[in-house]
């Protein structure tokens, strides 16, 4: 009977999988019908439709049948319209090296992106980590294109299988948050070619993406929503994507530009895709109405290929309390956690042998599931790290807790400022001003008992929500005019020793700020807005200090999510760990400390520090101090500086933004239920100065251009080309068993360009475990500077202990090949090329020689 039963609920999902199946209509069905649409269209009905309405939807054209199309924040999940599943952010679902895994994680979203009737999922996020800084990391695959690719192309096919269209995103060189608006990517050919494009190639030419959305951002002189290189000549003509190209939200700047540059959907208003600025261009032969008949082909070709002209998009069988996307996420969380260091084999631990556990760390409840912004989505429920692990082990078990340290906004309020050096009242001193440059006469003074203002954060709206009132602007329409703002008071320490002095900001995507202790700068984002949070330590003798605080905010339109924060901090640091936590850390069996950022500091719409928070060093030094079996946990969207305890700890764990369920994954992991097979999608340097983008990061002094350096030598390829080594390389993670690997051979496949790679894995421990086999290609006899190394292929390879099973990798030329820039081709030289084989960058396990014997050239 329970077979039967199986196989019915077997039977059930198959059915219910293929029913959620959509036809995909012929090519020449779709453009008949699109050219029928498009003859009942009005001039100025096209251009309405060229602009957003309400925020989220695409306007509804009744006559056509074309309802309104909504629209939806991702890429982690469903965020607006009410609670969705959260699966692992980007980054994390790239340590899986999984696309399989990523397709099933796509296949979720897209049932509860029908469950709510969105058309359009705004994921994934596919832009390049260059440096452990930019705010969206989290949300994007890492630092390598093949990885990207592979993991982007899955997830894509997985979201349009359940008939929703995917929005790969930000087209392109959006590779950090600070002043995102208005920096300039520059980029040369060859490596946007071979880094920053291939994901967004694979998008088009694999995937069959539905739509591309422009990011803010200019690269190499144009804002892309008017880039007619990238979007036009690239995109659209060279790749044959024929889906939209919408502009982020507030990044159009001009509307001839726009309607000539390639940008098909103004959003989330047509502020200037509008019929006053574009009629009056097509009378004057500024803009061909062929190219507005185009953009509305786009949409309409969309909507036909998707068939939502056909249907209602809410597909009322999916429950939007989504138990089978629950365990997708729960799967994922498992296999995106990475093992990063295991002294003496400390982990597992033994569930019957440990009585009393301490967990302590800000992120040890709640749950930290998500980073910020627009890919904050709330689930119905998120499983902590602390009530994972009280889950796990019952009652047989004390779990203790303790957060460790207050958070930024009591360390503010606890600040206590006076406005004179002497004999002044409680409080700072504030300016405000009605100019950008703390110029003349304030308009208003007053003053504030402690420096902890405002609210939201860049969360906006509550998770979930969409941005707060207020902050969802357009660009373009007259905005509030600049303001800075000045804070002036005295703080005096109880007794000499060293502070820690923190400053936390947010809304200032056009705007910075600088602290000044005694007239000195101690903090400068005036320039450049760094980071949400910076932190300093200071030596402070006992007496007065002057505090001065000053910032400028320039609004211009759309400026992110939540409203201006802004919160200054000053912490003895003997005083910043809590005494419970130390008590408790000394008297339990084994102490987990969660440690990391979260979605007020690791977000979009700014970068953060490599730097953990104010504080975290010092609890995790204090932990480990008082209990030598201290493991250390981390959220993060990418590296952190870990000098202050790396070689004090026993044991890392790696759990970026774990989902709803990352409070189970991670404690099935530390007690050995789960084996982790998490690898780095990104290269951990030890100090940011190791970088490869260390000078290239920011903008050129006195400009907003930032150059792109290093080339193709970002991640991995830069710390090899520079010998420089890194704390954990790229492709790195640990497992609770051993594997080898034997027998390479390398067999060109007969009547094509391509190759297989073979060779075997063998679990040598004593428990069934997942490797993660690396295929990289390396050209010594190059016409270019190329890297030692590239990425060309990869496998998951799952064995019982003292099992061995064949593994087959096929790469083709484009996997040998770079971009010549001459003859704008792929192109791979004759010679002799590195293939190795290996359980991450710097671990090559196998080494073998491809031998190519004449040059390929390939223009895709």
């Amino acid at each position: 009977m329970r077979r039967f039963c199986l196989g019915l609920s077997i039977l059930f999902i198959l059915v219910h999988h293929a029913a959620a199946q959509v036809p995909a209509p012929s090519s020449a069905d779709i453009e008949h019908r699109v050219d029928a649409l498009l003859a009942k269209m009005t001039i100025e009905e096209k251009v309405d439709l060229l602009g957003g309405i309400n925020g989220f939807f695409i306007r509804a054209m009744p006559k056509l049948g074309l309802p309104a199309l909504r629209m939806a924040d991702g890429p982690i999940g469903v965020r607006n319209f009410g609670p969705a599943t959260a699966m692992a952010g980007g980054i994390g679902l790239a340590a899986t090296w999984n696309p399989a895994l990523a397709e099933r994680v796509g296949v979720e979203i897209g049932r509860d992106a029908r469950a709510k009737g969105v058309h359009f999922l705004l994921g994934p996020g596919v832009n390049i980590y260059r440096a452990p800084m930019n705010g969206r990391n989290f949300e994007y695959f890492g630092e390598d294109p093949y990885l990207t690719s592979r993991i982007t192309v899955g997830y894509i096919k997985g979201i349009q299988s359940q008939g929703v269209a995917a929005t790969v995103k930000h087209f392109m060189g959006n590779n950090s948050e600070f002043g995102r608006n208005s920096t300039d990517s520059i980029i040369d050919e060859r490596s946007m070619r071979e880094i920053y494009l291939p994901a967004f190639e694979a998008s088009v030419k694999e995937a069959h993406v539905g739509s591309v959305m422009d990011s803010y951002n200019l690269t190499n002189g144009a804002y892309l929503t008017q880039n007619g290189y990238l979007n036009i000549d690239v995109l659209k003509k060279e790749w044959g994507f024929d889906g939209i190209v919408m502009s982020d939200w507030g990044a159009t700047h001009d509307s001839i530009g726009a309607a000539n540059g390639g940008l098909d959907l103004e959003m989330p208003s047509p502020v200037f895709m509008n019929r006053a600025n574009l009629l009056p261009a097509i009378e004057q032969g500024k803009v061909s109405v062929a190219t507005v008949d185009d953009k509305v082909r786009r949409i309409l070709r969309t909507a036909v290929r998707f068939g939502w002209l056909d249907r209602d998009q809410v597909d009322f069988s999916v429950s939007r309390y989504n138990q089978q996307g629950r365990e997708t996420a729960l799967q994922t969380a498992r296999e995106s956690v990475v093992l990063l260091k295991n002294e003496q084999n400390l982990l597992p631990l033994t569930k019957g042998a440990i009585k009393t556990i301490a967990v302590i760390g800000p992120s040890a409840y709640p749950a930290v599931a998500v980073g910020g912004g627009s890919a904050r989505v709330q689930p119905f429920a998120a499983i902590s790290l602390l009530e994972g692990i009280g889950a796990h082990l019952g009652s047989a078990t004390k779990v203790y807790y303790a957060r460790g340290l207050s958070t930024t906004a009591e360390m503010a309020n606890a600040t206590v400022f006076s406005t004179a050096a002497t004999n002044g009242q409680t409080g700072l001193k504030v300016e405000v001003f009605g100019n950008g440059d703390l110029s003349g006469t304030p308009d208003t003074t007053r003053i504030d008992r402690v420096l902890n203002a405002g609210g939201g954060g860049p969360g906006g709206g509550g998770p979930g929500g969409p941005p707060s009132a207020g902050t969802l602007g357009t660009r373009g329409a007259a905005g509030p005019p600049p303001t800075s703002t000045r804070w002036t008071g005295y703080y005096t320490p109880q007794a000499q020793g060293p502070h820690t002095i923190f400053v936390e900001s947010a809304g200032l995507e056009y705007g910075g700020y600088r602290l000044l202790i005694d007239d000195k700068s101690v903090i400068d984002n005036w320039v450049v807005w760094k980071e949400m949070l910076s932190h300093v330590t200071l030596t402070l003798s006992v007496g007065p200090h002057k505090v001065v605080l000053e910032q400028f905010r320039n609004p211009r339109g759309f400026g992110g999510f939540g409203g201006p924060r802004v919160r200054l901090g000053i912490v003895a640091k003997d005083s910043l760990i809590e005494p419970a936590a130390k008590a408790l850390a000394a008297k339990a069996d084994v102490v987990v400390v969660a440690a990391g950022y979260d979605a007020e500091i690791e977000t979009e719409g700014g970068d953060r520090a490599f730097q953990l928070p104010p504080g975290q060093d010092e609890l995790i030094q204090e932990m480990v101090a008082a209990n030598k079996k201290t493991i250390v946990v981390l959220n993060s969207g990418g590296g952190v500086d870990m000098n202050a305890w790396i070689d004090r700890i026993p044991a890392l764990v790696e759990g970026w933004y774990p989902g709803q369920e990352g409070g189970i994954a991670i404690a099935e992991i530390l007690f050995g239920a789960v084996n982790p097979s998490g690898r780095l999608p990104v290269t951990f340097e030890r100090r940011i100065d190791d970088n490869p983008v260390k000078d290239s990061y920011y903008p050129e002094t006195g400009t907003r251009r930032i150059v792109y350096k290093e080339g193709v030598f970002v991640g991995y390829r830069g710390y090899e080309k520079n010998a420089t080594k890194p704390l954990f390389p790229f492709g790195f993670g640990l497992s609770y068993t051993t594997f080898k690997y034997s027998g390479l051979t390398i067999v060109p496949v007969a009547a094509s360009d391509r190759y297989q790679v073979t060779f075997s894995v063998t679990n040598t421990g004593k428990r069934s475990g997942t490797d993660v086999a690396q295929l990289y290609i390396g050209e010594r006899h190059s016409k270019v500077p190329r890297p030692i190394k590239e990425l060309a292929g990869s496998a998951r390879v799952t064995l019982a202990a003292g099992a061995t099973k064949k593994v087959t990798i096929s790469i083709d030329s484009r996997a040998l090949s770079y971009y010549d820039v001459g003859s704008k081709q792929w192109r791979a030289d004759p010679g002799d090329f590195d293939v190795l084989v290996g359980r991450a960058s710097d671990q090559i396990e196998l080494r073998g020689v491809l031998k190519l014997i004449e040059a390929r050239m390939s223009a895709r």
